[in-house]
């Protein structure tokens, strides 16, 4: 796929008369998609698809077109350079861009990671002997990912991951189900088996009655799953520039008051660890990493080349959105062995859902709780709770109110599939903390 990749790069990226810079873009994937009920192949599909995007630039005028790709070199290089000529024709009918920037220094880069990925065949196995028994629900999503971008400069970039994600529920009875995942780029069959284990014995609690909880503040563990689902509400505006200039950051009080998290909080921006590519469309090249929060004070932010250009700071390769993609929040010291008995009476929240801003200034976050969630006394699992929204600051939560960070943190992909398998991820720890508002 590279040699591919560099064959189209070659014949592109070269400069016609008039034109300042030529960019390339290439994504691609080869995926298996597994959907399971009952524990049996309900839809089993595979994907292998590749498309482009060709840009031309001539001083402040930019114009992109996008392809889809065939696969054969010649094919697919006579028809990027029509529509390169298609752009150089429409150029000079697009206005100026005053905040258009590109790099000024080339910088290659290049990631190969195959893994241990498994075939479509060795998951269904797995999944018939692993969940026999069961109503077991899931969806499976594996293979390599490919990320590419060339400029006329000479530059080359080249992104490739083979990963796998996998979301299954367990199903009691009706709509009360325990859900769990498995993910990463080495692919364990053991950790499968614990991992589907664990969720069917929590899933025969759930025959139990629900804990029918009032509204008020609790003390409550959430699984690392739950606080990336938070952190990810929190990645919409919350770390970049332009949302901070513009007074919109969700962190706009720590940033403008000073008000800080609690010391043991620190968020990273962590490229080199995460499966996202580490550069942008731009041909910008990312450093390994960016402090967001360091010690529970506001670090810094995200930084496109378009607010580069227009606040006059220097871009660290975000993309235009300035949101993260490999979000991390550091582990505590608190063993995953421990969390039941730290803590003692309150709730285990598995996982949220419908998260969103209910009043971005203050950085409150309102949801509610999804899937097998428990009620616990004394350490011990006692009951499912019923489902209940929740209202809540972030700030309050991981500031005064956090107790105890996990010290383990787990890498948790972004599932979304629409289109392209994605690269995005969170990682984060589980967590204690006191006074969480249950509002109905």
């Amino acid at each position: 796929m590279q040699i591919y990749f560099q064959q189209l790069a070659d014949a592109v990226c070269t400069l016609p008369g008039g034109i300042d810079r030529v960019l390339l873009n290439f994504s691609a994937e080869q995926s298996d998609f597994i959907r399971f009920n009952h524990a049996q192949v309900r839809q089993a599909t595979q994907v292998d698809q590749r498309y482009a995007t060709v840009s031309v630039v001539a001083g402040l005028r930019r114009a992109d077109g996008s392809l889809s790709l065939c696969g054969d070199p010649q094919r697919d290089i006579q028809r990027l350079l029509a529509e390169r000529a298609t752009l150089i024709e429409q150029l000079p009918f697009i206005p100026e861009d005053p905040y258009l920037l590109l790099p000024g220094v080339v910088t290659n880069t290049e990631r190969t990671e195959e893994g241990n990925v498994p075939n479509a065949v060795s998951v269904i196995e797995a999944v018939a002997r692993h969940a026999a028994g069961v109503d077991f629900v899931g969806f499976y999503a594996g293979g390599g990912v490919q990320r590419a971008f060339a400029d006329s400069r000479g530059q080359r970039n080249w992104h490739s991951v083979r990963s796998f994600n996998f979301e299954w529920c367990i199903y009691q009875a009706a709509d009360k189900a325990v859900k769990a995942a498995y993910a990463g780029t080495d692919w364990q069959g053991d950790e499968l088996a614990a991992r589907i284990r664990d969720s069917a014995a929590r899933s025969a609690l759930l025959a139990q009655p629900a804990r029918v909880l009032s509204p008020g503040a609790y003390r409550v563990y959430f699984s690392p799953v739950a606080v990336a689902e938070m952190l990810g509400t929190l990645s919409w505006g919350g770390f970049g520039l332009k949302a901070v200039k513009t007074g919109v950051s969700s962190l706009i009080l720590m940033h403008r008051d000073g008000m800080r998290l609690n010391a043991g909080v620190n968020l990273l921006e962590a490229t080199s660890t995460g499966t996202a590519p580490r550069f942008q469309g731009d041909g910008f090249v990312k450093p390994d990493a960016v402090p967001l929060v360091r010690a529970g004070v506001v670090a810094d932010s995200l930084v496109s080349p378009r607010s580069a250009q227009e606040y006059g700071q220097p871009t660290n390769g975000s993309g235009g959105g300035e949101s993260p993609e490999a979000l991390a929040l550091g582990p505590g010291d608190l063993p995953a062995t421990e969390v039941l008995q730290r803590l003692g009476t309150g709730v285990w929240i598995s996982n949220l859902h419908y998260l969103n801003y209910s009043d971005r200034q203050a950085c409150r976050i309102t949801g509610m709780t999804r899937f097998a969630c428990w009620w616990v006394e004394d350490g011990r699992l006692v009951a499912p709770i019923q489902v209940m929204r929740f209202d809540d600051s972030l700030l309050r939560m991981f500031g005064e109110g956090l107790v105890a960070l996990t010290d383990a943190a787990e890498l948790v992909p972004d599932a979304a599939t629409y289109g392209a398998r994605q690269l995005g991820s969170v990682t984060a720890p589980g967590a204690i903390v006191d006074g969480f508002c249950l509002t109905l």
